[in-house]
C-alpha cells in the first residue's frame, strides 16, 4: 500500500458538518429550479434519457473500473476514481449544455433523474465495482463500508433536500423564482471556497500526489465525455442530445463524492485529493468542450 493510502486529511467533526448542511443547501437550490415535469419528460422522451444514465451510471463505472485496470494506481486513487464514477451529474451540466447549443430541456431532465436514482445507484455501483478489484476491495474491508449506510446518508444529503426543494418550487412558487438564484450561488460559492480551504489546509499532500491525480483524472474525465458522446451517436441521437448526454456524462457531482469520503473513509487521502481534483477539472474541461461546439451549431454537424 502506498504512502498515499496512508494519508487521512485535516478535517474535524465541526467541518464536516458544515460540509453536509452546504451540500444540502446546493442540493435544495438545484431542486427549486427543477418542475416534477422535469421527471415526466422522460415518458415523452425516454430514448435520449435511457442512453444518458445507461452512459452515467453503466458505461462510465465500467470503462473506469478498466482505466484503473490499465493505469494500477494505488487503491486510495482507485477508491476515489470509483466513488466519482458512481456518483450522479454535476450542478453545472445544465448550464454547459445551454453553453454548448445543446439540447438543455434533455440536460434538465438527465439531471432531475440521475440525482434521483443516484440515491440508490451510487452507493451500490460503488460497492459493486470496487469489490471486483482486489486491491479496492482489501481497502473497502479495512474501512468496513456497509453499503446500506451509505445508501441512507446518499438519501438524506440528496433525496430529502430535493424534495424539499421540489415541494417549495410547488406550493411558494413566487418564493422559489426569487430565491432560488441567490441561493444557487451563495452556496455553489460557499462550497467552492470550502474547498479551497480543505486543500490548502492540507497542501502539502496535495503538491506531493498531485502528479499522477492530474494524469488518472484527465484520463477519467476525457472517457466520461467520450462515452457519452458516441453512446449518443450509435444510437442515432441529433447532435444537439449528443452533446446534452457528453456533458451530462462528464460533469460528475464531485461534492457529493466529498461528502462521502470524510463521512465514511476519514478523509483518505488519495479519494479525496482524486475528487477534489475531478470538481476542478471537470469545470476547466467543461467549459472548453463547450466553447468548441458553441462554435459549431448542431445543425453544421452531420448526423
Amino acid at each position: 500500500m502506498g504512502d498515499i493510502d496512508l494519508v487521512r486529511l485535516n478535517f474535524n467533526p465541526e467541518s464536516l458538518g458544515l460540509l453536509n448542511a452546504i451540500l444540502g443547501l446546493v442540493m435544495f437550490g438545484v431542486a427549486m429550479d427543477m418542475r416534477l415535469s422535469d421527471f415526466r419528460g422522460v415518458l415523452s422522451t425516454p430514448k435520449p434519457v435511457l442512453i444518458g444514465m445507461i452512459g452515467q451510471f453503466v458505461l462510465l463505472p465500467a470503462f473506469s473500473y478498466v482505466l484503473i485496470l490499465a493505469i494500477d494506481p494505488s487503491p486510495s486513487i482507485a477508491l476515489g476514481m470509483m466513488l466519482v464514477a458512481a456518483c450522479p451529474g454535476g450542478n453545472i451540466s445544465n448550464f454547459l449544455t445551454h453553453f454548448s447549443r445543446g439540447n438543455t430541456a434533455l440536460s434538465v431532465t438527465m439531471t432531475a433523474i440521475s440525482t434521483a436514482v443516484a440515491i440508490v445507484m451510487t452507493p451500490l455501483n460503488f460497492a459493486f465495482w470496487a469489490s471486483l478489484n482486489p486491491k479496492t476491495a482489501a481497502l473497502l474491508h479495512t474501512v468496513a463500508l456497509d453499503p446500506l449506510e451509505m445508501l441512507g446518508a446518499v438519501f438524506m444529503l440528496l433525496g430529502v433536500p430535493m424534495a424539499a426543494g421540489l415541494a417549495v418550487a410547488r406550493h411558494f412558487p413566487r418564493f422559489a423564482e426569487r430565491t432560488k438564484k441567490p441561493m444557487r450561488i451563495f452556496s455553489l460559492v460557499f462550497f467552492a471556497v470550502f474547498v479551497v480551504g480543505a486543500l490548502i489546509a492540507n497542501w502539502q499532500y496535495f503538491i506531493k500526489y498531485v502528479g499522477f491525480v492530474v494524469f488518472a483524472v484527465f484520463l477519467q474525465n476525457a472517457i466520461a465525455l467520450a462515452a457519452g458522446y458516441f453512446a449518443a451517436y450509435f444510437s442515432g441521437l441529433a447532435e444537439a442530445d449528443r452533446r446534452a448526454v457528453s456533458i451530462e456524462v462528464g460533469i460528475q457531482n464531485s461534492g457529493l463524492g466529498l461528502v462521502l469520503i470524510f463521512n465514511f473513509f476519514g478523509g483518505l487521502g488519495g479519494m479525496a485529493i482524486v475528487t477534489a481534483w475531478w470538481g476542478i477539472w471537470h469545470v476547466i474541461s467543461g467549459f472548453t468542450v463547450a466553447t468548441l461546439w458553441r462554435r459549431r451549431p448542431p445543425e453544421m454537424v452531420a448526423s
